[in-house]
């Protein structure tokens, strides 16, 4: 899914890090962060129930 991460070294994380800091500021991140990962599990989630249907 996400192979392009695979990629990517302690440097970037740390680049893109400290760009997403001076976006978005400090205190909106965690709030992002937290957003994303419930996209994440909403994703995750909708996928089992399709594959569930599928093997039914």
């Amino acid at each position: 899914m996400l192979a392009f991460l695979q990629n990517i070294g302690m440097s970037e994380l740390l680049v893109i890090l400290v760009i997403a800091l001076l976006l978005f500021g400090a205190g909106r991140l965690p709030e992002i962060a937290r957003s994303i990962g419930k996209a994440i599990q909403e994703f995750k989630k909708g996928f089992k129930e399709i594959d569930e249907d599928l093997k039914k």
